[in-house]
């Protein structure tokens, strides 16, 4: 009998001191809980790996994304992301314990949430591309947000809306700053990129590039050698993904241009230590 593969702790909410009683019996734990829901009540928010401002980040949460917190410590959450399951460390006050049922995604690339609903008062928060919204009630142009805020109506998307062409989406954020762990158009990771892509064409996709070559669509090829790519097809490198804009050019976020940018494939594997490891088409 072949045993099970090793819990990830990416994904998996466990450490010796405590796991999430889901894992009962999976993990050796001295304490297990059930955890409490919570939302994140900001725009977006930084996922440490460590409860420290000085830690590395390892992703962003968006507003209205929802997370069960598992432990509380000196003004900081360790908690688990519904969205994909990603584990991290999180600042107390930018979660709410009330947690509110999205009726709207955000659909333009940003948007400001402002006190009232006039574009020439102080803006009090940025909502990225797919942020989940409940709104309440509506103003002329403007949405009332539950919880406080207005944001513009065109800017916002009903839940069950056609999805987007995920290229097309990649494509807006062109230009966007590379930032390590980031998934919104302030700064985006190769990985986030792709992941904000897919969410907004309604598939459901891993945090990281080597989990996303794991769980993305069908294996096409395993090197890309002789392989007539497509649009939309994943790219992935070791450590890298990508999202070809057609035949030849490759969409990603990427560390040697700190920025999204759209470029030759050609180009990208010239630069490469090693090539492709994957492609994987939608």
């Amino acid at each position: 009998m072949t045993s099970a593969p090793p819990l990830d702790p990416r994904v998996h909410a466990y450490r010796p001191d405590l796991a999430a009683s889901s894992l009962r019996g999976r993990v050796e734990a001295a304490r297990f809980v059930d955890g409490v829901p919570c939302q994140i009540n900001a725009g977006f928010v930084s996922m440490k790996e460590q409860p420290s401002i000085h830690a590395r980040q390892s992703t962003e949460l968006l507003f209205g994304e929802t997370v069960t917190v598992f432990e509380e410590r000196d003004g900081w959450v360790w908690c688990q992301n519904a969205t994909d399951g990603y584990v991290g460390w999180l600042r107390l006050e930018g979660l709410d314990t009330d947690v509110l049922a999205p009726t709207h995604r955000i659909g333009a690339l940003r948007s400001f949430l402002y006190a009232e609903p006039d574009l020439k008062t102080p803006f009090v928060d940025i909502l990225s591309l797919g942020a989940l919204v409940p709104v309440t009630g509506e103003q002329g142009a403007w949405c009332q947000v539950a919880g406080g805020g207005w944001v513009y109506g065109r800017h916002l998307l009903p839940l069950g809306t056609a999805p987007a062409d995920p290229v097309e989406t990649a494509e807006r954020f062109l230009g966007t700053p590379y930032l390590w762990g980031g998934r919104t158009s302030i700064g985006i990771d190769c990985s986030g990129l792709v992941q904000m892509a897919l969410a907004a064409a309604g598939r459901a996709c891993p945090r990281d590039s080597d989990q996303q070559q794991a769980a993305v669509g069908t294996l096409v090829s395993a090197d890309g050698r002789d392989h007539a790519f497509r649009r939309g097809d994943i790219v992935f490198f070791p450590g890298h993904v990508g999202i070809m804009a057609d035949g030849t050019d490759l969409i990603h976020a990427n560390a040697f241009h700190m920025a999204v940018v759209r470029e030759p494939l050609s180009a990208v594997l010239d630069r490469a230590d090693k090539g492709i490891s994957a492609v994987r088409r939608l």
